[in-house]
C-alpha cells in the first residue's frame, strides 16, 4: 500500500469519526435542551402555583378584613348614630326639633336643623322656624 491510500483511509476514518462525534454532540445538546425545557417548565409551574396560592390567600384575607371592618363599621355607626348626627361636624352643629323647640318641624321632611355661626337654620322655607304647631309646608319625613 502506498502512503496516499493510507492518507485517504485515515481522512475517511477521521471524517466518519467526526460525523459520529457531531451526531452524538447534537443528540446530547438536544437531550440537554429538552431537560432544561422540562426543568424550566416545572419551575414556571411551581412559581405559578406559589404565586396563585399567595394571591388567593391575600385576596381571601383582604375580603375577610373588609367584611370584618364593614361589620364593625356598621355596628359602630348604628350604635353611635344619634351621637354622630348631633355631633358638631366640620363646624356645623345639629339640633333636633322638640316639643319646646320648633315643634311644628317634628318629623318634617324639610327640617334642616344645622347651626351655622351660632344661628339655627330650621329649613329653607322658614329659616327661623314656624311660630305655632301647624306649619303649612310640613311634609312627612320619608325616613321616619
Amino acid at each position: 500500500m502506498n502512503w496516499q491510500q493510507e492518507l485517504w483511509k485515515q481522512l475517511e476514518k477521521t471524517a466518519t469519526e467526526m460525523e459520529e462525534f457531531f451526531n452524538d454532540a447534537s443528540k446530547a445538546a438536544e437531550s440537554f435542551a429538552e431537560e432544561i425545557g422540562e426543568t424550566v417548565d416545572d419551575f414556571i409551574d411551581r412559581v405559578q402555583d406559589v404565586v396563585a396560592n399567595e394571591i388567593d390567600s391575600f385576596v381571601r384575607d383582604f375580603i375577610d378584613l373588609i367584611d370584618e371592618t364593614e361589620d364593625n363599621f356598621e355596628v359602630s355607626i348604628w350604635e353611635n348614630f344619634d351621637e354622630l348626627v348631633e355631633e358638631d361636624f366640620m363646624g356645623v352643629g345639629f339640633q333636633r326639633p322638640t316639643a319646646d323647640n320648633n315643634p311644628a318641624c317634628i318629623n318634617c321632611a324639610h327640617y334642616h336643623g344645622r347651626i351655622y355661626d351660632d344661628n339655627l337654620l330650621v329649613c329653607a322655607m322658614h329659616p327661623y322656624g314656624w311660630q305655632d304647631d301647624n306649619c303649612p309646608d310640613w311634609e312627612r319625613d320619608k325616613f321616619e
